[in-house]
């Protein structure tokens, strides 16, 4: 049976569509949070403005590098590391599917097919795309923070301090630690909970009647 787009591509579509609606929502109501600050001070707040602001670009660039530092580790850290009985484990013993070697074989990407140092990027592509995108993210965020912070100093009267003194202050570090804490107790989660808990037609559970010590799905 022929499968158009929307089924061929359902399970990205819900999900970017997830994001944009609850982006979308998070811009309306962190700006309405921001503006009512302004407001107490009988100042004006334009939506365009906040989208600039650093209560906006902190608040979105928090929850991103959190996001991509987790799968960054995930993906690196399942290369070596098991679980027994996990569905999200590989096997405790032999060699599985994705350790192959790769094969210019038909279908193959041509990056495959060429070899060479492009080859040797490709086979860590996945890492290094999560990596870049949590190191941007941590930036921005960093960055989103600061911002926010001394545009709260400056409408509050109070005085500007340099990025390094900032640094110094507990207000970035613990946006980040508390995002952090949270992907990595989900991670944890998902690795020990599928071993003893199925849901049937999930490809990130194992069969139903898989033996809870059964690595791998």
């Amino acid at each position: 049976m022929k499968r158009n787009f929307w089924y061929k591509n359902s399970l990205s579509v819900v999900f970017i569509g997830l994001f944009i609606l609850s982006f979308a929502a998070q811009v309306f109501f962190g700006w309405r949070e921001l503006l009512s600050e302004y407001q107490d001070r009988e100042q004006s707040l334009p939506l365009m403005e906040y989208l600039r602001s650093g209560h906006f670009i902190s608040a979105t660039f928090e929850n991103f590098q959190s996001e991509f530092l987790q799968m960054a580790l995930y993906v690196i850290l399942t290369i070596f590391l098991r679980q027994i009985g996990s569905a999200e484990s590989k096997k405790i013993e032999g060699k599985e599917e994705v350790d192959r070697e790769p094969e210019n074989r038909p279908g193959a990407p041509n990056v495959v097919k060429k070899g060479g140092w492009r080859l040797v990027v490709y086979k860590n592509s996945l890492s290094i795309a999560f990596i870049l995108l949590f190191l941007f993210s941590w930036v921005m965020h960093l960055y989103g923070s600061y911002t926010g912070k001394m545009e709260e100093n400056a409408l509050e009267g109070k005085p500007i301090i340099d990025l390094n003194e900032y640094l110094g202050e507990p207000t970035f570090w613990f946006e980040t630690f508390q995002n952090w804490q949270s992907e990595f107790l989900s991670v944890a989660s998902i690795v020990i909970l599928t071993i003893f808990l199925r849901q049937k037609g999930s490809p990130e559970s194992k069969p139903v009647d898989s033996a809870h010590m059964e690595t791998g799905k």
